[in-house]
């Protein structure tokens, strides 16, 4: 009785001195930290996992926040989305001494509530829509900044790239450079190539570019037998369509050269053929899988159709090159002439219609409380490595990227829970794990890529360097 008392006593000063002991419990080794749900933030925080498994953007935003160590902006620091945001990935990876096991991520939150974005952490949200949310507020913060260096700005005009030539005054001439970080786009920035072709003279328009954060790919429809994997995606979503009644210059300038006595003639309107490719492929890529879609009755619907995924990806038959000499005509020729399905040579198939895809960025999941196959990047399923052997030595890939994190939702379209599988920091990465908020628990890769993918986070490496054994 007396000793039972006494282990009594002592316990409880414990607890009055250092709390509850499982509040208290460090962090296994080898996991990394989880993230408390603050109310519905599973959203949030699958995200925050999935981007601290990113070293490059991590890299990108140390270099980004560098401006911010003056002594004139410390005192701001918790103003900056950047500051914020590194300060938690840095955490998360590793990189930041705690012994916690569990974070809080409120402060995200705050920021961006500063930043004037509405996000309350007890409504449902979306993690792919707080993606764009970051980035987009990244670009924002990156463009408030001044593209000049201020006169009194004098470590900034002592640097060696600004000369003396440079920052004299003169009438004519060129201002001082902008600073190389403000040039550079985040990593997960790319830009899309559209391309039309006129069917009936071959006439090719000016390629266009636009700007992605991610590539959002509808599921086309499966086939019986047949696996869907995240080529055939890929393949839906480069793939080429006829775009009907489009007024053609080159086709009214030839008719017109065929009037006599300069009679105006009507625009003439002729069928294209448009196809996209990725013109810039960025250092992270990040793949949404649109799982939105809608029954005969006009009711949303989740898409939970697994699709195959690999630790490789190979991105080079996707990526958009300048045409060469070969004419217009064999060119679409070779267009039509090819297979609509995926692992053709030039990586086309049949582009979905307007009506097929899906309406702009809407939050499409809301969060509450493999076998083989013959697409392009199917044959790189050797865990952990590259099969170099699989190429000749001059055709090793170029664009190639390895998986980093998953992100999945279970549930349907009006509540769930968001997880994450990512990679573990340091020299463990080839080893997963498995987080949802608090909880922290390693995995296999045959568990990750037997997941149900929501949002898919790769990065590039470098496999046209890697010698081949």
């Amino acid at each position: 009785g007396v000793l039972g008392g006494a282990a009594a006593a002592l316990a409880a000063g414990i607890y009055v001195l250092w709390g509850p002991i499982t509040g208290r419990k460090r962090r296994r080794r080898g996991l990394v930290p989880g993230l408390l749900n603050l109310g519905n933030t599973c959203f949030m925080n699958s995200l925050l996992q999935g981007l601290s498994s990113c070293p490059s953007f991590i890299r990108w935003l140390e270099e980004f926040t560098a401006q911010y160590r003056t002594e004139q902006e410390k005192s701001r620091e918790h103003q900056y989305l950047s500051v914020t945001l590194l300060q938690l990935l840095r955490a998360l990876s590793c990189q930041e001494v705690t012994e916690d096991d569990v974070l809080d991520a409120s402060c995200l939150l705050e920021v961006l509530r500063m930043n004037r974005w509405q996000i309350s952490s007890f409504e449902e949200q979306d993690a792919h829509e707080l993606f764009h949310v970051l980035t987009s507020s990244l670009e924002d913060e990156r463009d408030r900044q001044p593209r000049v260096t201020h006169l009194f700005d004098v470590h900034s005009l002592e640097q060696p790239e600004i000369t003396q030539k440079q920052i004299s005054c003169r009438t004519r001439g060129s201002l001082p450079p902008v600073s190389n970080h403000w040039k550079s786009q985040h990593p997960f920035h790319g830009r899309l190539t559209s391309n039309m072709v006129c069917k009936h003279c071959e006439h090719q328009s000016p390629v266009r570019f636009d700007t992605f954060d991610s590539l959002s790919l509808s599921i086309p429809a499966a086939v019986w037998g047949r696996p869907m994997t995240l080529d055939h995606c890929l393949h839906h979503f480069i793939s080429s369509e006829s775009v009907k009644d489009v007024v053609c210059d080159n086709c009214t300038k030839i008719q017109a050269e065929g009037i006599l006595n300069g009679q105006s003639i009507e625009n003439q309107r002729t069928t294209f053929v448009k196809q996209l490719k990725l013109g810039k492929l960025p250092q992270c890529l990040c793949i949404h899988l649109q799982r939105l879609s809608w029954s005969n009755q006009g009711t949303p619907l989740k898409r939970h159709e697994h699709v195959q995924f690999n630790e490789f990806l190979v991105m080079d038959i996707y990526k958009y090159r300048v045409p060469g000499p070969k004419s217009s005509q064999e060119q679409l020729s070779r267009k039509n002439s090819e297979e609509t399905t995926p692992g053709t040579k030039d990586g086309r198939a049949g582009k979905p219609s307007d009506a097929e895809k899906p309406a702009g960025t809407k939050p499409l999941f809301m969060n509450g409380a493999s076998s083989s196959s013959s697409s392009s990047s199917s044959f790189l399923m050797s865990p952990g490595t590259f099969p170099l052997a699989a190429f000749p030595e001059c055709r090793a890939p170029l664009y190639l990227y390895r998986l980093m994190a998953v992100v999945v939702h279970h549930g349907d379209m009006h509540s769930g829970h968001f997880v994450t599988f990512r990679r573990a920091p340091g020299a463990r990465g080839s080893q997963w794990l498995w987080i949802s908020d608090e909880s922290v628990r390693r995995a296999s890769l045959h568990e990750v890529l037997a997941a149900s993918a929501y949002l898919l986070f790769y990065e590039r490496v470098h496999g046209r360097a890697q010698p081949q054994s």
